[in-house]
């Protein structure tokens, strides 16, 4: 655990919603992991974050110790990794999507409820909707507040970076599937997990849908018939300016879009490498 003791309070999103960033900026989180504080009371934490005992601390005292769950949008470290000691300190339960297996870059959490698709949880007075968003992993949920019209995205949507979405875990065409049932919701707002409120979530979504329709076009372009191509040498084709400590997560989001190419019929699989059909 750590201690940071420079901790800010939170911010109010919305009536009845607060954010809490937690201590861990970096290249992959941005300004770091936000913590949702849901309800006037008793209240739902929604992705406590990391084991930063500052942090925790700003947690409990925003919430006045009183917390009725805790609530993970996926299992990946920079999102539970203050759950097992949030639980213990507080008695809160903790919620989760089931995962009989967890994935590479997931983190053991106790579970001690799971979250159900379309499942109604209560914060206090208001209502948070269970949503199953797999794409950046196959546990991953959002959660839609239909009193204030905000999504809590978790790592589906966030500001100014693209979603990493990683193999096997992540599936592309999963996600693309979850952007499609996010752009139905009638929401006003989306508040990701990291960065700033989106507020124009209609533009938004089609922007990131745009994106990544252009992304596996230039990746379905790149392949012949005659001569595979890796991952690898894909991406640095289509990302030669970036950093060399990104470049092997560029290639695994190019063997995302290889993966759900090869569903559709339009890449197949060669020894090492790919070679369109």
């Amino acid at each position: 655990m750590e201690r940071h003791d420079r901790i800010a309070g939170p911010v109010t999103v919305d009536a009845g919603l607060r954010c809490l960033t937690a201590p861990n900026p970096s290249l992959m989180t941005g300004p770091g992991t936000n913590s949702y504080i849901v309800g006037r009371g008793p209240y739902v934490i929604v992705d406590p974050g990391v084991d930063d005992d500052s942090h925790l601390d700003a947690l409990i005292a925003a919430c006045d110790g009183q917390i009725a769950s805790i609530c993970l949008t996926h299992r990946h470290p920079d999102h539970v990794g203050g759950a097992g000691r949030l639980a213990e300190r507080t008695g809160a339960p903790v919620r989760a999507w089931p995962k009989p297996e967890l994935a590479h870059y997931d983190r053991p959490v106790p579970v001690d409820q799971p979250l159900a698709d379309g499942e109604t949880l209560a914060a206090g007075d208001m209502s948070m909707v269970v949503r199953h968003t797999p794409g950046h992993a196959t546990d991953h949920v959002a959660f839609e507040l239909p009193d204030i019209g905000v999504l809590l995205a978790g790592d589906a949507l966030m500001t100014g970076a693209t979603v990493v979405i990683l193999p096997p875990d992540g599936d592309m065409g999963a996600y693309f599937s979850t952007l499609e049932r996010l752009a139905g919701l009638h929401v006003q707002r989306i508040a990701p997990a990291h960065g700033r409120v989106i507020e124009h979530p209609g533009s938004a979504i089609a922007e990131v849908i745009a994106h990544r329709r252009q992304r596996e076009s230039q990746v379905a372009a790149a392949l012949s018939a005659n001569a595979p191509r890796t991952a690898e040498d894909i991406a640095q084709t289509l990302y030669p300016q970036l950093h060399d400590r990104l470049q092997a997560m560029a290639a695994l989001q190019v063997h995302a879009h290889l993966l759900h190419l090869a569903t559709r019929g339009r890449a197949v699989a060669d020894g090492g490498g790919w070679r369109s059909p």
